[in-house]
Parts: structure tokens; C-alpha cells; sequence
């Protein structure tokens, strides 16, 4: 049934494959892992739609039990089968719940390949706080934990945000921009998270509170969104002249020139007049 549950499910899904590919070592399987991730993402985004079509109300809740952290990574796998199954469960006849069911038959066979030879411990969770690509002094070491983890959060929401309103937009201008936004905030989040997931702390982020995403007065929404992007930025040239590895501060660097097109979409996105709830 297309409901609040399936809604709920298929959100654990999706982070559940993309924390998965951000624990996994071998480059073949992380990319893989990714991209199914993604597609689990777009049918998140045509289930949004579909229940806001139908005025099915539905939320960012999480289970209480729901978490990504695992001894090895043939346990995170064994989890993944698991809720493949249940999900299934939730399965109507409709044309939307098929395309999924035979995704993710695809997807099932390919976790399912990946067992049998992940009885190594993660690393990703071992809370080391060690930079592996460089020598980073205790100062730098902070500056970077504490950066990942609060952008980590902020790109999670902002993808959830987003796909909220993406699913209310009315010109093709926010749909567009939405959209956009979405693709570079998934782009954030899977940099981050692949940071962190080197140093040993990977975190899933909290959850969101309603009031983050039922936004009423837009227009103070975006302002204050460009104001965080400002933040973002200077955040980002902070930590580029605080941590002397080349690689690293060409990084923020990088990061830093796209925070500065957001705000961009952003100042566009305030000239539209016409916004649903």
C-alpha cells in the first residue's frame, strides 16, 4: 500500500544503501552501491509525489531502531537483504510499486553477490578521528570532525527540504531549481560522509522535526537559507587556511565556489510568487 509507512520504509532504504556504499573499501562496490542508492532515492521522490497527489499525508520520521552502524560489513549487508524483504511486504499492484519491486530484485542479487567476503571489521566506525591522506595536528583534526559532522546534517536536510517542496512546486522555474538543488546537496553529502567514513565517524544525522521542512513563509526561508550558504562559505575558507594540506584546502576551496551558485538558485527562487503547502 502507498502510504505514510511505505513513505517511512523506503526513506530508511535509501540511507540504508547510501551509508552502505560509504562503508564499503573496494571502489567497485561503493559506486555500485551508490548508484543503486540513488535510484532508491528517485522512487522516494515519485512515492513524495504520488501521496501528495492523493493527499496522503506523510512525514521525515524514522524508526527508533533504525541505525547504520555495524560490526563488519557483511552484518550491514545482512540488513539490507532483510529490509529488501519487508519492503516488499508494503507492495501494491500499481505501475509505481512495480518499477520497484523489480528494481530492487536487481539490487537484491547484487547485495547478495557482496556477502561471504566482508567478515573484516569497519573501519568506519572506530571513531579514530585519523585523517589517512594526511598529517593533521590536534587543531585541524577538530576543525575538520567538527565540519564534517555539521555539514553531514545540513546536505541530509537540505535534500529532504528540497524533495519536500519539489513535490509542491508550480512553475517549472522551482521544479528546475529544487532539482538542482537536491543533485549538488546529494553530491555534499556523499563527500562528506566518504570523509568521515575515512577518520572512523561516520554518524547517521538526526532526524528531522516537521517544522523544518513544512515551510510557510518561504520567502524567509530562502533568505535565511542564503544567510547559511554565506556561513557556509566562510566556513569553508576558514578551514582552507586552518588545514595546510594542499589537497584538503583545494577541496574547500572547490566547495566554497559552489556554495557560492546556491546562493544563486536561491536569489532566483526568490522572484516566484506562487508557493503550495
Amino acid at each position: 500500500m502507498r502510504d505514510a509507512e511505505l513513505f517511512r520504509h523506503k526513506h530508511q532504504f535509501w540511507l540504508r544503501l547510501a551509508y552502505l556504499s560509504f562503508s564499503a573499501d573496494e571502489p567497485c562496490v561503493k559506486n555500485r552501491l551508490y548508484e543503486f542508492s540513488q535510484i532508491e532515492f528517485r522512487h522516494l521522490k515519485w512515492l513524495c509525489e504520488t501521496l501528495y497527489a492523493d493527499g496522503i499525508p506523510y512525514d521525515y520520521h524514522r524508526d527508533g531502531a533504525f541505525g547504520v552502524e555495524f560490526h563488519t560489513f557483511g552484518d550491514a549487508l545482512r540488513a539490507a537483504v532483510d529490509e529488501l524483504g519487508s519492503l516488499h511486504e508494503r507492495y501494491d499492484d500499481s505501475v509505481l510499486c512495480e518499477r520497484m519491486r523489480t528494481d530492487e530484485r536487481f539490487i537484491l542479487s547484487f547485495l547478495k553477490e557482496c556477502q561471504g567476503t566482508t567478515a573484516q571489521p569497519l573501519r568506519t566506525f572506530d571513531r579514530s578521528r585519523r585523517w589517512p591522506d594526511a598529517s593533521l595536528n590536534n587543531e585541524q583534526t577538530d576543525a575538520l570532525t567538527l565540519f564534517l559532522f555539521e555539514e553531514s546534517y545540513k546536505e541530509y536536510e537540505l535534500i529532504l527540504i528540497y524533495l519536500y517542496r519539489l513535490a509542491r512546486a508550480t512553475t517549472a522555474a522551482q521544479s528546475s531549481s529544487f532539482t538542482d538543488l537536491i543533485e549538488e546537496s546529494h553530491f555534499h553529502l556523499r563527500s562528506f560522509s566518504e570523509m568521515m567514513a575515512k577518520m572512523g565517524i561516520l554518524a547517521l544525522p538526526r532526524e528531522l522535526h516537521p517544522r523544518t521542512y513544512e515551510i510557510t513563509d518561504m520567502e524567509k526561508f530562502l533568505r535565511n537559507g542564503i544567510v547559511e550558504e554565506e556561513n557556509a562559505k566562510e566556513e569553508c575558507r576558514r578551514l582552507s587556511s586552518v588545514i595546510t594540506d594542499p589537497k584538503l584546502s583545494s577541496f574547500f576551496e572547490f566547495i566554497n565556489f559552489q556554495e557560492s551558485y546556491h546562493i544563486e538558485i536561491m536569489k532566483k527562487l526568490l522572484e516566484e510568487r506562487e508557493w503550495k503547502n
